[in-house]
């Protein structure tokens, strides 16, 4: 059955529908704020990137006052993020499509820093995904190109990054495809070595736990 709105509906949609939240936070949130980025502009998000809940008004602007060029960038999460990775062997597993998109701006920002030898800082596996995606659609090594649309790109162990020289990340669940970018990242074993401190030293996880900076 096809149904047709003779309106937009997106403005209603805060009234009828309720926030989706992780499958481990079973407790309504009485500030919905929390939940969400201090820089997000575009809706369609499934989930919120965590990582960036890090991130206040005043620290992006400290952040630009000490040089740093912040440059945006979209991804729509999909509900798929929070299911495991199943199968006995990764490869097998079906990856999640998401929507992502790199504006000519952004990407102008970002190949302007790469030519320069700056660093490429990723705030999320959201944009690690999104910014990585874009560089497979360059022809020319370590820039990005101007993406709008579906990704599927899938980042394991063996992947080789072409632009994300660092990340800011959360904590991520165990058997998720989240934990699979960050060891592909930074070594499995070395990650598994920081959750044991971080759990040693009583870190909080997921999504609105601590974050770490992989370098």
């Amino acid at each position: 059955r096809l149904i047709r709105f003779l309106s937009p509906i997106e403005n209603l949609l805060p009234n009828v529908g309720e926030m989706p939240l992780p499958p481990y936070i079973h407790t309504p949130l009485t500030k919905p704020d929390r939940y969400q980025t201090v820089y997000s502009k575009e809706s369609g998000s499934a989930a919120a990137p965590t990582a960036g809940l890090h991130f206040t008004p005043q620290l992006m602007i400290e952040l630009e006052q000490a040089g740093i060029t912040i440059a945006k960038v979209t991804l729509h999460v999909g509900l798929d993020t929070f299911m495991p990775v199943s199968e006995d062997n990764p490869l097998e597993h079906v990856i999640h499509s998401e929507w992502c998109e790199v504006t000519p701006e952004t990407a102008a920002l970002i190949n302007l820093t790469k030519k320069n030898g700056g660093r490429v800082i990723a705030v999320g596996t959201t944009s690690v995904r999104t910014l990585e995606s874009a560089a497979a659609a360059s022809t020319i090594p370590n820039r990005v190109n101007t993406i709008s649309g579906p990704t599927k790109l899938f980042i394991l162990p063996g992947y080789q990054f072409r632009v994300v020289d660092a990340m800011i990340t959360n904590f991520h669940l165990p058997q998720s495809s989240l934990i699979m970018l960050v060891s592909a990242f930074a070594g499995r074993e070395k990650v598994l070595k920081a959750y044991e401190t971080a759990i040693q030293r009583g870190y909080r996880f997921y999504s609105f736990g601590d974050a770490m900076l992989i370098l």
